[in-house]
């Protein structure tokens, strides 16, 4: 009988305030953050989390994130290069994009939230069309990683101009260039060599006149954008050059020249951010003309009262006055003021204003993301008219409580399973397993180890500086600090019979210390744990890990040389001496029956022992990396371990197999602990987040997981040799050529696949149907009526008949299901037979005006891929002919109701405005401009939404 084992799965991620993937975004209440593959909400003011936009399945980091004009519309970047939107209200993913090779580095959305650009590290622009969940084409030029984006349109017109506002396009890139994209004629009309290194960020203030870029030497220089030659477009001047849109005008000069991450303009406050150096951003103040003006003329003033203290005073007066007047122009440089530095208590990855609403009379908020798994949130005073007082940005909120500041070392969990303790360097946190809340932080050193001592009321850690740090849980307090070892405790275990510790270190001793309660005699009884040291077994080098077997008669001492040496632990005298790992032993564990020892090591192998006679009974390849802990599941011989390779492996200590694969780390997993009842399992990584993997009822087939993991490859293989430049689906079109400046957005994923392979099947069972009839239809009409009477139609497939829709109703329905943004990928799969037999559908929807939208697009999309076929296939001339006639007479018809809707709307917008006219005019004694000019105020004022 073929064994089965317990599937594990993932079950909680936390510890992770915000991941440094990418930026973070803030509305002046919530932070929208990056904590791995999810998005986080927190609300700063409480420092609670309210939401985690999590996707079941998606295991890809995001990497870049924007806010849409329109309300409650995100668009989240991932490392795989999709592009998801995301509805924050319901927490849902509207729409899913996929067209980058690598992750997306830049993200914009258009004024109007309709188009979202993504920039990504193939060097690639996509616009999408949001409305269509559909990309429209692909941008091509840079020669590096886009590294940001932003759409540059026209300054607000008057209502009453009736001109199309065009879009330009801005992009950087990290080849020094700046582009700009004419998105009507896609485009580039102008390149601009920025700086002399790369170009790091980018923003455009909100007059939309100045360009501010920022390169990777810590330069920032301005550029003013010519607003009649964008709308003129690409004309020639007099000396017959090509007028440019943009001219370089100046360098903002920083505090310092460290590579300048991010610069961003407040959207409603006279204010610029910008990040040139770890944990400090410099905000400057942008000043108005008015003050500048004011300013000149003071200047002017003290220099003319200077001048005529001297002997010669009146001439030199008069010709400082004269070239104060010629020096009256105002310059870029002189708008903006260095106002405050603010200073965040570690490296800042990110940093934003609040919206246009978020401003109080206390001054603008700051939202800043830290690198250290944190958030900040500081204020910026208003300017004050005393010079003596410099205004300093003080600290409002701040989360970082629910998470460790650096890696997570070590983890250990209570007898009972309900309280888990992580460590990291300077901190330990407790926290409830069931509720994943932190109850306890309590400062403490470099962990390195730890453990509960028996009760659970208290815990121990090993640190780095050789001390045993012993923590009283109830009061979260300190009780006792012993010097243990001149060197770091490597590794700490208590004996099973909970009445010593052994403690092993880098100075080459093992100690062994026996618990002493203390019990104060007063009215409350109140115990203390401290350490006895007993005895010492020196060894000859570094000890990194100890072990005790569970029946209590051996030690396990793993040493730096690579071996494990095995005592009896009453006498200490020597066993076994287990060697043939390659480099060090980093962790080992003994089974509940004290019969295997394994043993994990930094040569990437784990090595199965017995432990009655010390031979390695397999040594397995277990990790791509060092293998870095290793722990039996109780009560069995089966074991998990952990490695640098960022995988959590589950194996079977009989049989020497790898039951299951389980990846969730985006980093390296230091520390791993299972629980004492064999129900799931803690792992601490690298990447700050704590995860727990619990054992599920679904059972696991050994040779079912080997095949499922194949046919990931598999499928993973096809779709990237398809996403090849050389390999294109599509290579009888002249977009296919890498070589372009505009190419069309696809990329094939397993998704895509898959719903080709699905229309594929639909036709076939639909052809088959119509083929049957058709054939059933002609004997009826060839036969007399006699034998037509007694002839039987042909049974209905089982599924046509299940749906109880008819073969062609059936095809729409299955072309319905699959995604707007996957439809074109999946139709690229199609044989150029399977296209003809669509073809036919095509026109039969078109006939009945069915879902007609659809119909057009996809049409429109297979004539423009496969013309050369269809040109020259005669057959297709007899399909397209009565396609045409039929879809122009249903366009015509959706043309009339959409002209018939667009005129009545019009009509209503009319009626209204007459009766509010005429409202106003009964009520108030004013002529019609008057009014009409209040009624604008009143739409105006309508507009502003408060927020609570």
């Amino acid at each position: 009988m073929v064994q089965s084992y317990l599937r594990h799965g993932p079950t909680q991620a936390f510890g992770l305030i915000c991941s440094s993937t990418s930026n973070s975004l803030y509305d002046g209440k919530l932070a929208y953050v990056p904590a791995l593959e999810d998005v986080l909400v927190w609300d700063m003011k409480k420092g609670q989390m309210l939401s985690m936009w999590h996707e079941t399945g998606h295991r890809s980091e995001v990497t870049c994130m924007c806010r849409s004009p329109q309300e409650n519309i995100f668009a989240v970047g991932y490392a795989d290069g999709s592009v998801r939107l995301w509805n924050s209200a319901f927490v849902s993913v509207i729409a899913t994009f996929n067209g980058h090779q690598k992750s997306v580095t830049a993200l914009a959305f258009d004024a109007q939230g309709t188009r979202l650009a993504s920039g990504s590290q193939d060097t690639d622009i996509i616009l999408w069309d949001v409305v269509a969940e559909a990309g429209l084409y692909r941008l091509r030029g840079h020669r590096n990683q886009i590294t940001a984006i932003q759409f540059l349109s026209e300054p607000e017109r008057p209502s009453t101009s009736t001109g199309s506002r065009s879009h330009m396009l801005l992009t950087t890139s990290k080849d020094t260039f700046m582009k700009l994209w004419d998105t009507s004629t896609q485009h580039c009309v102008q390149t601009i060599v920025a700086h002399r290194s790369e170009v790091s960020s980018l923003d455009i203030d909100p007059e939309k006149n100045f360009i501010f870029t920022g390169s990777g030497e810590g330069e920032v220089k301005a550029w003013k954008i010519d607003h009649e030659s964008l709308s003129q477009g690409l004309v020639e001047n007099e000396a017959g050059e090509v007028a440019k849109m943009i001219h370089p005008v100046t360098s903002l000069p920083l505090s310092s020249r460290h590579r300048v991450s991010q610069i961003l303009f407040h959207p409603s406050q006279p204010y610029l951010a910008v990040q040139s150096h770890d944990r400090s951003i410099e905000v400057f103040r942008v000043r108005t003309e008015e003050e500048i003006r004011k300013k000149q003329a003071r200047r002017k003033k003290r220099a003319k009262e200077k001048g005529k203290n001297k002997k010669t005073g009146k001439d030199i007066g008069d010709a400082v006055e004269d070239a104060m007047d010629v020096d009256q122009e105002i310059n870029i440089i002189d708008l903006f003021t260095p106002y405050l530095v603010v200073r965040a208590s570690a490296k800042v990855r990110s940093f934003d204003f609040g919206c246009k609403e978020a401003v109080s009379k206390s001054g603008v908020q700051l939202f800043v993301a830290l690198s250290s798994n944190a958030l900040e949130v500081y204020n910026i005073p208003p300017p004050t008219k005393s010079k003596e007082e410099t205004p300093e940005a003080t600290r409002m909120f701040s989360v970082d409580l629910p998470g460790h500041r650096t890696d997570v070392r070590t983890l250990c969990l209570s007898a009972d399973d309900q309280v888990l303790a992580s460590a990291s360097n300077g901190s330990l946190k407790l926290w409830n397993l069931k509720t994943t809340a932190c109850i306890r932080t309590i400062d403490c050193g470099y962990a390195i180890c730890s453990t509960f001592l028996p009760g659970d009321r208290h815990i121990a850690i090993g640190t780095k500086s050789g001390e045993i740090l012993i923590y009283d849980l109830a009061s979260s307090a300190l009780t006792d600090t012993v010097k243990a070892h001149s060197s770091t405790v490597w590794s700490l275990h208590v004996r099973p019979d909970e009445q010593v510790l052994v403690s092993g270190s880098a100075d080459k001793e093992v100690k062994f210390w026996e618990f002493e309660r203390n019990v104060s005699h007063n009215d409350e009884v109140k115990k203390s744990m401290t350490l006895n040291h007993t005895r010492t077994l020196k060894m000859s080098d570094e000890v990194l890990f100890v072990r005790y077997s569970p029946n209590g008669k051996l030690l396990a001492v793993a040493l730096l040389d690579s071996t494990v040496k095995i005592f009896y632990q009453d006498t200490l005298k020597f066993f076994l001496s287990l060697y043939g790992h390659k480099l060090p032993v980093l962790a080992m564990d003994i089974s509940d029956d004290s019969k295997l020892i394994v043993t994990c090591s930094a040569d990437k192998n784990v090595k199965i022992w017995g432990l009655d006679f010390g031979d390695c009974h397999k040594s397995i390849f277990a990790h791509e990396e060092s293998v870095m802990q290793v722990l039996f599941e109780r009560k069995s011989h089966y074991f998990w371990t952990v490695g640098k390779d960022k995988m959590l492996k589950y194996w079977d200590g009989d049989k020497f197999e790898n039951i299951q694969k389980l990846d969730g780390h985006h980093s390296e997993i230091w520390a791993l602990v299972v629980s004492n009842h064999a129900k799931f399992v803690v792992t601490g990584s690298h990447d700050k987040s704590i995860r727990v993997w619990e054992k599920l009822d679904e059972p696991l087939f050994l040779e079912e997981e080997r095949e499922r993991e194949l046919e990931q490859i598999y499928e993973d293989g096809i779709a990237n040799a398809l996403n090849r430049p050389d390999m294109s689906i599509n290579n009888n079109e002249a977009d296919a050529q890498p070589s372009g400046e505009v190419a069309a957005v696809a990329k094939q994923t397993s998704e895509t696949l898959m719903a080709g392979e699905r229309i594929m099947e639909a036709l076939d069972l639909a052809d088959a149907e119509r083929t049957a009839f058709l054939e059933y239809e002609s004997k009826v009409a060839q036969a007399g009526s006699l034998e037509a009477a007694g002839m039987q139609p042909p049974p209905r497939n089982p599924i046509l008949a299940a749906y109880d829709l008819e073969p062609e109703a059936y095809v729409l329905r299955v072309v319905e299901k699959i995604s707007s943004a996957a439809l074109h990928d999946a139709l690229l799969v199609l044989p150029f037979d399977k296209v003809i037999s669509l073809m036919r559908y095509l026109d039969l929807w078109a006939q009945k005006g069915w879902n007609i939208s659809l119909v057009s697009r996809i049409l429109f999309f297979l004539l423009k891929i496969h013309h050369h076929q269809i040109v020259t296939n005669r057959v297709m001339r007899t399909a397209l002919i009565p396609l045409r006639v039929h879809l122009r007479k249903s366009l015509r018809r959706e043309k009339d109701a959409i002209g018939y809707n667009l005129v009545a709307l019009q009509h209503l917008r009319r009626r209204t405005e007459a009766e509010r006219t005429a409202q106003f005019y009964e009520e108030e004694d004013f002529d019609e401009e008057k009014v009409r000019a209040k009624i604008a105020e009143g739409k105006k004022r309508k507009r502003v939404s408060i927020k609570a």
